[in-house]
C-alpha cells in the first residue's frame, strides 16, 4: 500500500497512542517511538508497528508513535486506521488487516 498523504489517529489520552504517517523520500520504514515506557515495551512497540506495516504492505513511509500505555489491540487499530488515511483508501479490505 502506498502513502500518498500525511494522516494520524489516535489520542494522547491515557491507555491510547497518536500514530502519524505520512510519505518518505527514504527506502523503508523510518520509525520514531516516544513512549514512558519505552525502555520496558519500546521492542515490542516497534515489532507491532512494523508487523501492522508489513502486513499491510507499505514498505515505504515515515511513521512516528506517541505510545500512552496503548495495548497492542488499540496500538493495532490505530495503525491500521492511519495506513488507511494515510494511503486514501476508502474501502476497507479487511482480509489484509
Amino acid at each position: 500500500m502506498e502513502i500518498i498523504k500525511d494522516a494520524l489517529a489516535g489520542t494522547l489520552e491515557s491507555s491510547d497512542a497518536m500514530i502519524r504517517i505520512g510519505p518518505s523520500d527514504e527506502s523503508g520504514i523510518q520509525l520514531e517511538i516516544e513512549s514512558l515506557v519505552k525502555k520496558q515495551f519500546g521492542a515490542a512497540i516497534e515489532q507491532v508497528t512494523r508487523e501492522t506495516l508489513t502486513r499491510m504492505g507499505v514498505t515505504r513511509a515515515r511513521v512516528v508513535v506517541d505510545d500512552k500505555g496503548a495495548l497492542e489491540c488499540v496500538l493495532r487499530a490505530r495503525i491500521q486506521a492511519a495506513v488507511l488515511r494515510a494511503a486514501g483508501q476508502s474501502q476497507i479490505q479487511w482480509s489484509q488487516l
